[in-house]
């Protein structure tokens, strides 16, 4: 699925996966070298993130129920937890870069398609 911006009318994601049960999110990005130019995961019911064990830096976009943007880490490190967003519901993870690329903002409309 893609992810745009709809505020700032930029494109976040042109491919997306959605980890949305158990295994998918306790596995998340785990494994992996890298993530791809144009790739994110959304990672449903999620406040913050840990990044125990990840092998690269990524961007974090925090939204609520409303795919409102709630909060914004840029280039979450590995071993690093994110600050907990206690109005986000959903997290969606980018490469690094792609949140000041994009330029998006606290209070930004995310639309999934």
């Amino acid at each position: 699925m893609k992810v745009i911006n709809l505020t700032q009318n930029t494109l976040l994601s042109e491919k997306a996966e959605a980890a949305d049960d158990f295994f998918s999110r306790l596995k998340g990005l785990l494994g992996r070298e890298s993530l791809s130019a144009g790739e994110a995961l959304i990672i449903t019911r999620s406040r913050s993130i840990h990044m125990f064990f990840m092998k690269f830096s990524i961007d974090a976009v925090f939204v609520d129920k409303n795919k409102t943007v709630v909060g914004l880490v840029e280039g979450i490190k590995p071993f690093q937890m994110s600050p907990m967003f206690f109005k986000a519901r959903d997290v969606i993870e980018l490469p690094e870069g792609k949140i000041r690329e994009t330029k998006t903002r606290l209070g930004d409309q995310i639309v999934l398609q």
